[in-house]
């Protein structure tokens, strides 16, 4: 790649990232260097972007701060069992405030026609397993009570080895809770915060009259919970089962297969935090990943349930400073938020630099656009042509995100 000439911005210390301008900006072809790790069918064996050698770019320093991650509960232990052999039917698993309640099966080996249940207590939320399986997480239950229940015919039969065995537990803080430990992340991260000029994102349900084809392109964002307790964002990407986060989110298939993927959780009402029941799938496959270009190609396991939420483009072009832009988000967690509106810009969110460091030089575009930690991941979308103009991943003010005509370029073939 030919050399830049580059400006260093200010450096924040040792081990922070040094993010630098890019003032004579290289061409799209000569910094589509993705470093990917691929597992795709053979077809796409031959494809140049997928035999780039790893030192063949440079991957700058990056400051943790600036990388959108947040716990949002915790993991405890738990030994519980519902055999065949055993008198129990159910099992009831509950912890005080926890804004979610994520049980994880060790084993669960089941004899033909029976299943396993977890449920809310008043069942309005019920997910039903019928599958043995080891070593997963069941889908979340929101409230603080689960109820794990086992479905047997009389005819089973009485067996100490069938049933389920739950291991462990993950139970997710409190909203209020959650805010405040993304808060405090941001203050102590400063000057590498996400939210620029006081927080200006409003959630979805705000824009739903005044703006509803920006209210269309959040709809196929989804949030992520990831290993039971960290928070990212993703979105539907092409028409087929193909979804885009963050490399820095996830990288393997185990780790899709461990992730809850949420979509339409969103605010009932402007002004309001009731949300709805959001529609929720699992992770399935990784099909491409790059550290260089920060992203994660993936597929869900039940595509049908969240199929007509429709889906993203990425934009064929670059994009250039000025061009108006928002960004749909599920920030710490929370329901649909948007970034569209921006003091620092004047009015409305728009690109600042067309060229900006990412992990390699010069991958990024930047923006005032307000993001929090959970925020990784999330499309930043063009207010003409609702195409995706980068993939966001870094706080910072300006924050970033990976150029999408650099994804696309890579995984073109695949959407």
């Amino acid at each position: 790649m030919a050399a830049s000439e580059r400006r260093p911005q200010a450096e924040y210390g040792s081990g922070r990232r040094k993010r630098r301008k890019a003032v004579l900006a290289a061409t799209a072809g000569t910094l589509a260097l993705g470093i990917a790790a691929v597992v795709v069918p053979a077809a796409f064996a031959d494809d140049p972007a997928t035999e780039a050698v790893e030192d063949a770019v440079e991957i700058l320093p990056v400051d943790d701060s600036v990388l959108g991650l947040i716990d949002v509960g915790e993991v405890k232990d738990l030994t519980e069992s519902l055999t065949y052999a055993g008198d129990r039917n159910a099992v009831t698993v509950s912890e005080p405030d926890a804004g979610y309640v994520k049980v994880h099966f060790e084993r669960l080996l089941l004899d033909a026609g029976d299943h396993v249940t977890v449920s809310s207590p008043d069942g309005t939320e019920s997910y039903r397993y019928d599958q043995s399986m080891v070593d997963r997480w069941a889908t979340s239950i929101t409230g603080d009570t689960a109820v794990v229940e086992l479905h047997r015919a009389e005819s089973a039969p009485v067996s100490d080895a069938l049933g389920v065995l739950i291991d462990r537990v993950a139970y997710g803080f409190a909203a209020d809770e959650v805010d405040a430990m993304a808060a405090d992340k941001a203050d102590r991260a400063r000057p590498e915060e996400s939210i620029c000029s006081g927080d200006e994102k409003r959630t979805s349900a705000c824009y739903r009259n005044s703006y509803p084809e920006v209210v269309e392109g959040a709809d196929p964002v989804a949030r992520l919970l990831i290993d039971g307790t960290v928070l990212c964002t993703a979105f539907r990407v092409g028409e087929d089962n193909r979804l885009l986060t963050n490399h820095h989110c996830f990288t393997e298939s185990w780790e899709a297969k461990q992730t809850e993927v949420w979509f339409g959780y969103e605010c009932l009402a402007c002004g309001t935090d009731t949300a709805s029941i959001p529609v929720k799938v699992n992770g399935e496959q990784v099909l491409k990943t790059s550290k260089s270009l920060d992203y994660t190609l993936f597929t869900v396991d039940d595509f049908a349930r969240i199929e007509h939420f429709g889906h993203l483009d990425l934009a064929d072009r670059p994009a250039d400073a000025g061009d108006a832009i928002y960004i749909p988000q599920h920030p710490a967690g929370r329901p649909t938020e948007i970034a569209m509106e921006s003091t620092e810009d004047g009015g409305n969110c728009v690109i600042k630099d067309a060229v900006f460091d990412g992990y390699v030089t010069g991958s990024d575009v930047s923006y005032y656009c307000d993001t929090e930690f959970g925020s990784s991941g999330s499309p930043v979308i063009s207010r003409d042509t609702h195409e995706v103009v980068a993939l966001h991943h870094f706080g910072g003010c300006p924050n970033s995100g990976v150029n999408a005509q650099l994804i696309r370029a890579e995984i073109g073939r695949m959407i």
